[in-house]
This record gives structure tokens, sequence and C-alpha cells, in this order.
């Protein structure tokens, strides 16, 4: 049987070289949200648009418009969140500098506490507490993680802002191709690209996972398609009732 292919080196330099930069922060969750949330918001004024009869050029402009106003309020949103993410946890980790230094025997049974919920006893279980306990940074980490459930991976709030804006302005931008090239301009047609931008973003995200990356595109193709069929459904029905 032959030997699985490894992710990565386990040469003891290697090992060394990789982890002396830390872990990376994820922002897939940013492009995913930016792309799905830019081709439905795009997509429902397109359909909007179509329904009322505008021309090409008034629906490109609505539609440009949409994608840089609400790409960066999107992205301004993720940049503040985020921030107030790094925020929260700068604020935890104070407090448990604090506590550490004021209540040390406490701090120390909460380190207990939470290696033996984690199945260590006896005497492993005390030289557990004692060995992480030595390194006031150690103990804080493990504290973190523990207690609040918080990593030391801070994810930089201007790239989860540039990560969502891009992916906004990419994928929102397909619903408006039609009304570009020289193809049908049409509700359908903007309707299809949509299906296919979705089915796109949900394929890139299968690099990050297990599943196959078909799997992955038909998922994010159905959350997609169901969240643009509730922005059509909502501008038709209100422009029915309003007239």
């Amino acid at each position: 049987m032959p030997t699985p292919r490894l992710e990565h080196s386990h040469r003891p330099a290697d090992i060394a070289n990789r982890l002396s930069s830390g872990p990376d922060a994820s922002y897939l969750r940013d492009w995913v949200y930016g792309g799905i949330d830019g081709a439905v918001t795009t997509f429902a004024i397109v359909a909007g648009s179509v329904g009322a009869s505008l021309s090409a050029k008034v629906i490109l402009i609505l539609g440009i418009a949409n994608l840089l106003a609400d790409g960066f309020s999107m992205a301004a949103a993720n940049y503040s969140g985020s921030k107030s993410e790094n925020e929260d946890y700068a604020r935890l980790r104070a407090i448990e500098e604090k506590h550490i230094a004021v209540a040390p025997d406490g701090e120390r049974e909460e380190i207990r506490q939470i290696f033996h919920q984690k199945g260590f006893q006896g005497d492993e279980l005390e030289a557990l507490v004692s060995l992480v306990s030595s390194n006031k940074t150690t103990w804080i980490e493990t504290m973190m993680q523990g207690e609040y459930g918080l990593s030391d991976t801070s994810r930089n709030p201007l790239k989860a802002a540039l990560y969502t804006f891009a992916a906004f302005v990419l994928f929102g931008s397909i619903p408006l191709l039609p009304f570009i090239l020289p193809v049908p301009a049409s509700a359908s047609t903007a309707t299809g690209l949509t299906v296919m931008a979705f089915f796109a973003i949900g394929s890139l995200r299968a690099r990050w996972s297990q599943r196959h990356w078909i799997s992955c595109g038909l998922e994010t193709t159905a959350i997609g398609t169901v969240a643009a069929a509730i922005a059509f459904l909502a501008g038709h029905g209100l422009q029915t009732w309003l007239g």
C-alpha cells in the first residue's frame, strides 16, 4: 500500500521554520461572505430593474453604484467587527494577567480543572498544572483557550475588509455582464450567470475543505439561490403592490 502524501514536511528544520512564523489567520469566511452577498444584492437590483423595463445604461449605473457603496459598507463593517474581536481578546487577556498576578492559586485551580476535563488525573495532572503555570505566556494562552475558547491567532481587520470588498466586487459584477458584453441582456441570462457565480464560490471553497468541489459548489449554489430568490420575490412583490 503506497504511503499517503503528507501536506508538509516533518524534518526538524522544516518544522522549526514553519512554526517560527506562527499560525496563519484564515480569511476564507470574508471571501465567501463577500462573494455571496455581492452576487445576491447585485442580482436583486438587476432583476428588479429588468422587471421595471429600465434601460441597460440605468441598470449598469444602479449595479455599479451598489457594487461600490454596498461593497464598501460591508468591508467597513467587517473591519470594525474584526477590530472589535481583537480588542475583546486584548481585554480578556488583560483580565487573565491581572488574575494571575492577584490570585495565582485560583488561576492554577482553573488550569487544574481545565486539564481534568480533558481526562488528566493524579500526579500527571499536577505535573501539567506545575508545568503550564511555570511560564506566564503559556499560562495565559492556556487560560484564553480553555476558559474563553480563544486562540492568539488574530485576524488583520484591514485584510478582512479587503477580502470582503474584493469578493463582493468580483462576484457582484457577474450579474451585470449581460449588460456589458454582447450577450442577451435579460433577467434569465443574469440569473444563469449568478448561479454560476455561486457555484464558483463553492468550488473555490473546496480547496479548504475535505469535501469534493462539486459538493461544495452545489451547497453554495443552493444557499445563494435561496437568498437570491428571496431578494427577487421581495422586490417583485413590492413592485406589484406599489404598481
